[in-house]
């Protein structure tokens, strides 16, 4: 019995990709003439017929997208959520959401699951464990449109919708500097993450400008376990004794508030917290938190604006670029200039 020939098998010939293989058989405008003549030749010679099954499905619009986050705890990811639904209701889409938990392997099945062609476009902020991004090019490869927001893949060909972490790391330290703080420890989250890397970055970064001594030591990086997490701050006060915190992320400085309790730490006065965040509720902590606080709900709407107008329009493409939106300082009483009070 002769072999079928697929898109796949053509792709795997042609050495292209299915993407590339299919929009060429569309007779895609973005794909040129020489990529379609020899797409078509073989396809001519291999006897290829398309799967109509397979073909009415891709056709078929689902008005969903996937919007694939890392935890929901997280007040910005919340917000961002919010953001996302505004504009999918505006263009008559469904908002489909998968929690990774922080964990590679459930976005990598969420990717493979998605491939069937339940949605029709993706968003996604990556997890913390994501070092490889080959599921993502796999969708990608599928033909389907991703935009990553806040949390990116590095080299990945798409629309980004983020923040300048660097710059913001740098505002939180700097801010820390100003208030006095002269041992500035910085809960981190994972290095893998671009947003981690840029956040740690800019703490260095405004250590170095400002002469002040750079310690290793006070650079901790936390995880996603609340346990293991109160062990490793509980430790950094103990030892360190830091009087200024960076967290990188609002559970950290809510663990942090927990252990200064636990340990008789007094804030502002032993120890002054900044953090990302985009909790509500920060301003009614005991003594409110200053934070650096991202536009969440504008980057859900941004991103999703741009996935939806490469879904509606094909004649626009989604660019490899950044789309940077600013974050603002909200200073609280918990780093209020005073004298700190040295811990014996």
């Amino acid at each position: 019995m002769e072999e079928s020939v697929n898109i796949k098998k053509l792709a795997q010939i042609l050495n292209l990709s299915i993407a590339t293989v299919s929009k060429a058989l569309r007779d895609s405008y973005d794909i040129s003439k020489e990529t379609k003549d020899k797409v078509i030749e073989l396809a001519n010679k291999l006897n290829y017929k398309p799967n109509p099954h397979a073909s009415f499905l891709r056709k078929q619009n689902s008005k969903t997208i996937a919007v694939i986050i890392p935890e929901i705890a997280n007040n910005f990811f919340t917000l961002a959520i919010n953001g996302i639904e505004s504009i999918a209701h505006e263009k008559g889409y469904h908002v489909t959401i998968y929690l990774t938990h922080e964990d590679v392997e459930r976005e990598i099945s969420f990717t493979k699951h998605l491939q069937s062609g339940r949605v029709d476009g993706v968003l996604i902020s990556v997890s913390s464990t994501t070092t490889d991004n080959t599921h993502l090019h796999n969708l990608k490869n599928k033909g389907f449109s991703i935009v990553f927001f806040d949390r990116l893949c590095e080299g990945f060909n798409t629309t980004n919708v983020i923040t300048d972490d660097y710059e913001s790391g740098y505002m939180a330290t700097k801010h820390l500097i100003e208030q006095g703080c002269r041992r500035i420890a910085h809960l981190a989250i994972s290095q893998s993450l671009s947003i981690g890397s840029k956040r740690a970055k800019g703490y260095l970064q405004a250590l170095q400008d400002h002469n002040m001594q750079i310690d290793d030591s006070l650079l901790v990086e936390c995880t996603s376990n609340n346990e293991q997490d109160t062990v490793l701050i509980k430790k950094l006060f103990a030892e360190k004794k830091p009087d200024g915190i960076f967290a990188a992320v609002e559970r950290y400085a809510i663990i942090s508030y927990e252990v200064c309790e636990q340990m008789n730490i007094k804030i502002p006065q032993d120890v002054k917290i900044i953090s990302f965040s985009n909790m509500q509720t920060a301003a009614l902590l005991n003594p409110p938190m200053s934070t650096v606080t991202q536009p969440a709900f504008a980057i859900g709407r941004e991103a999703a604006l741009l996935l939806l107008k490469s879904l509606d329009k094909k004649s626009f493409q989604l660019k490899d670029e950044d789309i940077v939106l600013q974050c603002a300082l909200m200073e609280g009483a918990c780093t209020a200039k005073r004298l700190n009070s040295r811990r014996k």
